[in-house]
């Protein structure tokens, strides 16, 4: 039993550790050949929790290896167009000009009414609205409206604006971010005043506070149960 669990947790943190080095993505976003390995990797880890006859580095050096393929698969895709466009395939436009690309849809085995349900998630109701849809190689469906159907933004009124970059998390349930801080060119000293305005004594208190690029600073404090 006890040799189970710890087996258990051995693969489990394999597993873990092989797809934080495989990179953040979610699933929508894997190339075909990454779900591959994704799935097999479940599977050869399974193997060998379920029958402890199975020495375990019999069941860790597959899962290693399949670490390795996947890591020069992406090298190769990233330094070879060709490898790239054969490993991970090429875009298809399904929508050109307004009209729809009847030989590209035949192609990708996309019906009209995948069209329309994926048009419709993007806010696309209407597919007269639509220049382009570009069916992505992670399978997502990029659209490109008409320049008459585009959102209005301040630079078709002529109108400048401030610029606006990411704010920084400067608290996070009761704990500062003194990476975040230091960023800032800010100290603790400073966010406990700015936090002592509103009577608050603790950092403990806070359950986030962030501060945004017009120097706005923005909290909220811990609910009390």
């Amino acid at each position: 039993m006890t040799l189970t669990i710890i087996r258990t947790l051995i693969l489990f943190t394999v597993v873990v550790v092989v797809l934080r080095l495989m990179g953040k993505r979610q699933i929508g976003q894997l190339q075909p050949y990454e779900l591959v390995i994704i799935i097999m990797l479940s599977e050869l880890a399974a193997i060998p929790m379920q029958d402890i006859g199975i020495p375990l580095l019999s069941g860790l050096l597959p899962i290693l290896t399949l670490l390795v393929a996947e890591v020069a698969l992406s090298y190769i895709a990233l330094k070879s167009v060709k490898a790239r466009d054969f490993i991970c395939g090429t875009p298809v436009v399904l929508i050109e000009g307004g009209k729809i690309v009847e030989k590209e849809m035949q192609r990708s085995r996309y019906n009209i009414n995948d069209l329309l349900e994926e048009l419709r998630s993007k806010n696309f109701p209407d597919i007269a609205d639509v220049e382009f849809a570009i069916l992505e190689t992670s399978g997502h469906l990029s659209v490109i409206p008409k320049s008459q159907k585009r959102q209005l933004v301040p630079q078709d009124l002529n109108l400048s604006t401030r610029y606006e970059g990411l704010p920084l998390a400067l608290v996070i349930d009761g704990q500062v971010m003194d990476k975040n801080l230091q960023k800032a060119q800010l100290k603790p000293g400073w966010l406990k005043s700015e936090l002592d305005k509103f009577g608050i004594k603790s950092f403990k208190e806070v359950l986030f506070a962030s501060l945004d690029t017009q120097g706005k600073l923005f909290y909220q404090v811990k609910s009390k149960t």
